[in-house]
C-alpha cells in the first residue's frame, strides 16, 4: 500500500499546489492550460487513493486516504511540496518532476501488478503532455529576455538538491522491483539526466552540480511546506467528516 501512497501522494500535493494558481497565471490560456493540468493529477491522485484504500482493508475510502491522514503518514517526494513562487519557479519545478514522472509511468505500464499497469496506461497521455509543456516554457523563459533567463536560472539552482530524492531507492522501491511490481529508478536517472541536459541546453541555462540532495519525503519526513498544503487542503473534510459531498 506505501508504494501506491508514494505515487498518489506526488500527484495530490502537486495538483494541489498548482491549483493555487487558478485565477493568478500570467494570461488566461496558461492560466487555463495549468488548471487543467493540476485536474490532471487530482484524477491520477483519485485513482491512486483508490486503489491503496482497497489495499488498506479497513474500509477506507479515497477521501480518508487523501484528507484524514497526518502529516507524517503522507509520502510524496519533497520537491512537490516546495511553494511555487513566481511562474518561472513553477515551470521549473514542474519540468523537473514532469520528466522523472514521464520515464517513470512509461515503466510503470509493464508491471505486474494490473490495478497499477491499468492506471499508468491511463494517465500516461496526460503526463507525456505534462512533459512536453513544461519543457517548452522552459526553454521559452530560459531562452527569453534577461529577466526570465534569471529568474528560471535561480529556480533551478534552488530546486536542484531536490531532484535526488526522486532517483533514491529505499526498502520499499527494492521490494516492488524485485516483485515486478514497481519501477528500478537507477535507468530512470539515466533517461531523466539526458533529457534534462538536452532542454537545459536548449534554454542556455546552466545545469548545477550534484551535492548533497534533500531526501525523507518518501518515508513521511517533510519540510513546513506541506503543513500549510494539508491545513488548506483538509480544513473542509475535518470540519465536517460526515459530510456528503
Amino acid at each position: 500500500m506505501e508504494y501506491t501512497l508514494r505515487l498518489g501522494d506526488n500527484a495530490l500535493i502537486l495538483g494541489q499546489r498548482l491549483a493555487e494558481w487558478c485565477g493568478h497565471g500570467p494570461i488566461l490560456e496558461q492560466d487555463i492550460a495549468l488548471s487543467n493540468i493540476a485536474l490532471d493529477h487530482l484524477g491520477q491522485a483519485r485513482m491512486l487513493m483508490n486503489y491503496a484504500a482497497k489495499q488498506k482493508e479497513d474500509g477506507s475510502t479515497e477521501d480518508d486516504i487523501a484528507f484524514k491522514r497526518d502529516i507524517f503518514d503522507y509520502h510524496n517526494l519533497l520537491l512537490v511540496e516546495r511553494e511555487n513562487g513566481d511562474w518561472g519557479k513553477t515551470v521549473m519545478r514542474q519540468f523537473l518532476f514532469d520528466t522523472y514522472n514521464y520515464f517513470f509511468y512509461t515503466q510503470l505500464l509493464k508491471s505486474k501488478d494490473a490495478k497499477l499497469r491499468d492506471i499508468a496506461h491511463k494517465a500516461i497521455k496526460e503526463i507525456t503532455y505534462h512533459a512536453q509543456w513544461s519543457a517548452e516554457w522552459v526553454i521559452r523563459l530560459g531562452d527569453g529576455t534577461e529577466e526570465s533567463h534569471q529568474r528560471v536560472q535561480d529556480s533551478l539552482n534552488d530546486l536542484w538538491e531536490y531532484t535526488g530524492e526522486m532517483f533514491t531507492m529505499d526498502a520499499v522501491d527494492e521490494k516492488m522491483v524485485a516483485e515486478g511490481i514497481g519501477v528500478d529508478l537507477n535507468p530512470i536517472k539515466d533517461l531523466w539526466y539526458e533529457k534534462v541536459a538536452e532542454i537545459l541546453d536548449m534554454a542556455t541555462l546552466q545545469q548545477p552540480e550534484d551535492g548533497w540532495m534533500q531526501s525523507g519525503g518518501k518515508q513521511g519526513e517533510h519540510s513546513e511546506y506541506l503543513g500549510y498544503v494539508l491545513a488548506e487542503m483538509q480544513h473542509l473534510p475535518r470540519m465536517y467528516p460526515e459530510a456528503s459531498w
